[in-house]
């Protein structure tokens, strides 16, 4: 009779465990269950998943949402929602939290958490008599970051970086115009302080620091403009920042040109010269020739 072997906890995770006050009562049994029962073959009508698929990687990324970097509860939303999003667990699958709990070794009370940020996050959905589900596509939060993550080292990572660049394409010019009207001397100096700490940092190969102080430059870019609708969008410009290039990269290499425009864009911020800052930020957007993103043309449907 074969059985499925179950990926073993890390001496961290059951410490963490202990320390939430999750006793034995709370956890799921673990044993020896058998392939048919449990996890039914391909092919063979069931109500539930599979999990046997190769698990997603975590890590690629830095963290910064609040369902990252949170122990077993963070890594049951990365590792379920990652499964979601690159179809591993397609629209309309049932997500069975004893079979969660069994699959992942964690407790009732992590399974129920982890399913709860990803049902705001629309990736899945609890009703009464139908239990939790997997919804499709047109249902998720694509503007949530870890979704743009998600969907950025997964199968679908062209069509996210594509879009994700015709975002930027959309409203950086905009935010930056707007800025330029804009004297909030304080933010406009922290602008310059990252300009010459990416300076630097192209100067010394320094690829973490430039990518760092460029998603700071633009998260203040869209501070400065003055629309909160727009300061909302910051994070997803750094989403697009930290994705958009390839893994844990900006989109923007450190080189000279680049530390040029933004030099440039500053000081159209400085003299309150908006179509000089427009123009600097969309000549930003297209500063690396070998990338395909070039202004966005439309797209036959």
């Amino acid at each position: 009779m074969s059985t499925v072997a179950h990926p073993p906890m890390t001496t961290a995770r059951l410490s963490e465990t202990s320390r939430s006050g999750l006793g034995e009562l709370d956890r799921f049994p673990v044993g020896e269950r058998t392939a048919e029962r449990a996890f039914p073959e391909r092919g063979t009508p069931g109500p539930s998943p599979r999990w046997d698929a190769p698990e997603p990687e975590l890590g690629r990324a830095r963290r910064s949402s609040g369902s990252r970097g949170r122990g077993l509860h963070g890594q049951l939303v990365q590792q379920l929602g990652q499964m979601i999003v690159s179809g591993d667990l397609g629209a309309d699958r049932p997500l069975v939290p004893e079979e969660i709990g069994q699959r992942f070794e964690v407790s009732r009370t992590v399974v129920r958490e982890s399913l709860r940020v990803l049902e705001a996050k629309g990736l899945v959905s609890a009703r009464p008599n139908v239990g939790t589900r997997v919804r499709p596509v047109a249902d998720w939060n694509l503007l949530d970051p870890d979704i743009i993550e998600w969907r950025a080292y997964g199968p679908q990572r062209d069509d996210q970086r594509r879009e994700l660049f015709e975002l930027r394409w959309a409203i950086e010019p905009l935010a930056a115009r707007l800025a330029a009207g804009h004297g909030r001397d304080e933010i406009h100096q922290r602008m310059v302080d990252m300009t010459e700490i990416m300076s630097h940092a192209a100067e010394q190969a320094d690829q973490v620091t430039f990518s760092r102080a460029d998603t700071e430059f633009h998260t203040l870019l869209l501070e400065l403009s003055g629309n909160r609708m727009l300061e909302h969008l910051a994070g997803i410009v750094g989403s697009a920042l930290n994705v958009s290039g390839g893994p844990i990269t900006s989109c923007e290499r450190p080189s000279e040109p680049s530390v040029g425009l933004h030099t440039r864009l500053v000081d159209a911020l400085g003299t309150g010269d908006g179509t000089a800052a427009e123009a600097a930020m969309r000549a930003l957007l297209t500063v690396h020739p070998e990338v395909d993103h070039v202004v966005p043309a439309p797209r036959e449907h």
